[in-house]
């Protein structure tokens, strides 16, 4: 067995505590002799957190994964700290067709039991992802019923988003009425982007404009007043840009 002995510091106060890099690395050799494993390569992180992947030599063993096949530290928090990505490593490691090791945590997916415990934690990790994607729907839910906020991502053109709150800018409220206007002229989708873009009128964030970006604006009920989610539409508590009648010249009646 080959293996990748990760060691890592963060902070002078781990040192004093004995899990300076050197310590670390004495410990996991003698693992390694006793288990008569080979030691294929150390890899050092000094001053780096445990809460980001965003290690060089944590990223240099990953792409070295051809020279050892196992992974090997003293305690799980010197190689992840956050559990999510604890979990995807483990997921890519399997897929690799690696182990893991922790010695003073006796996690070690080379026995039956290690690998037990390893298919608890991911299920676990799923149904927290699953939790908290639950709670943040119900709370748009929430939101949708008492006509609040913006469900959208970001600040939608017309508007901007501060505090909970949708706030009119004037001069785009009045772009969204010219585009409404031109439509109903009778002009395509690509000649309303054109003719924006040839008076050089700013799309959000100073972007140009195109035909998807005209069509969003054409067919939200938000300039209206209303919002819309999961396919219901509601009264908003927000200032309408346009009246209803323009709106349901485009798109025909909107049902509330």
């Amino acid at each position: 067995m080959r293996a990748a002995l990760y060691v890592r510091v963060s902070t002078e106060d781990q040192a004093a505590e004995g899990f300076s890099l050197d310590a670390q690395t004495k410990r996991l050799k003698a693992y390694c002799n006793v288990r008569g494993w080979e030691v294929a390569e150390v890899y050092r992180d000094e001053g780096a957190s445990g809460r980001t992947a965003d290690r060089p030599e944590y990223r240099r063993m990953i792409g070295e994964a051809d020279r050892w096949d196992i992974i090997l530290v003293l305690k799980m928090d010197r190689i992840h700290r956050n559990s999510l990505n604890f979990t995807l490593m483990m997921d890519n490691l399997r897929g690799m067709g690696k182990e893991f090791t922790s010695v003073q945590d006796k996690f070690d997916t080379t026995t039956a039991m290690g690998r037990f415990v390893m298919d608890i934690m991911q299920r676990i990790a799923q149904l927290e992802s699953e939790q908290t994607g639950e709670r943040v729907k119900a709370g748009m839910a929430r939101k949708a019923a008492n006509g609040r906020g913006h469900l959208g991502s970001g600040h939608p053109f017309g508007y901007e988003y501060s505090e909970g709150e949708l706030l009119v800018i004037d001069s785009e409220a009045e772009t969204v009425r010219e585009i409404y206007g031109m439509y109903r002229d009778g002009l395509s989708l690509a000649s309303i982007a054109d003719d924006l873009n040839s008076r050089l009128v700013p799309a959000k964030r100073s972007g140009r404009w195109n035909k998807q970006s005209v069509s969003n604006i054409l067919r939200n009920p938000l300039y209206t007043g209303h919002i819309r989610w999961d396919g219901i539409v509601r009264r908003g508590e927000h200032e309408p840009i346009l009246d209803l009648e323009s709106y349901e010249a485009v798109n025909g009646p909107l049902q509330v």
